[in-house]
């Protein structure tokens, strides 16, 4: 395909970027429902039996000291406890970029997979601006007004700031919990 140089040789796979989370719900170590739902919708909807025309791209967000301290209203501990807990909280990180890659490399779609720190909408936007991906796919609780004003969402977010088209991808009524927060 001839072009300008900013263009995309036509056999070149296109490039989607997954933005992942661990779920929210307390003894469940795993991804999100969100983060599920947007990778097996872009599976079946995206890249269907077309395995060799997309790399998927998995982003995951850590939020610095996420669920560092489970709740508590303060701890004491040494300087090897709180190594201990990175090195744990790096190994959840890991297995949930496992699941994902893991799932890709099953059904033959290549795939790299990151973690970054910060604020992950904020995050997201810029991983987005650095790696230049055809779209970005991101989950997205549904939730109301009401809770939206509380929680926030990084799925709207994105919509409004990402430099790339976004879709975003709902949770069934089926896979909402009871407390539509969690994920």
């Amino acid at each position: 395909m001839e072009g300008d140089s900013g263009s995309r040789v036509e056999s070149e796979p296109t490039r989607v970027m997954i933005a992942v989370n661990q779920s929210s719900i307390k003894g469940y170590p795993h991804p999100s429902i969100s983060s599920r739902r947007a990778f097996e919708w872009t599976l079946q909807k995206i890249v269907r039996s077309n395995n060799s025309g997309f790399v998927l791209l998995f982003l995951h967000v850590q939020v610095p000291d996420e669920d560092a301290f489970d709740d508590m209203d303060s701890i004491y501990a040494s300087p090897a406890d709180f190594k201990d807990m990175k090195h744990r909280e790096k190994l959840r990180d890991l297995h949930l970029l496992e699941y994902f890659v893991n799932r890709c490399h099953e059904i033959g779609v290549n795939c790299k997979a990151w973690i970054r720190k910060g604020d992950p909408k904020e995050v997201i936007c810029h991983e987005v601006k650095r790696v230049q991906p055809d779209f970005l796919v991101v989950g997205s609780r549904g939730l109301g007004p009401f809770q939206r004003v509380f929680v926030g969402t990084v799925s709207e977010f994105c919509v409004k700031h990402a430099d790339c088209p976004v879709i975003t991808i709902r949770r069934t009524a089926e896979e909402t919990p009871r407390d539509p927060v969690e994920d």
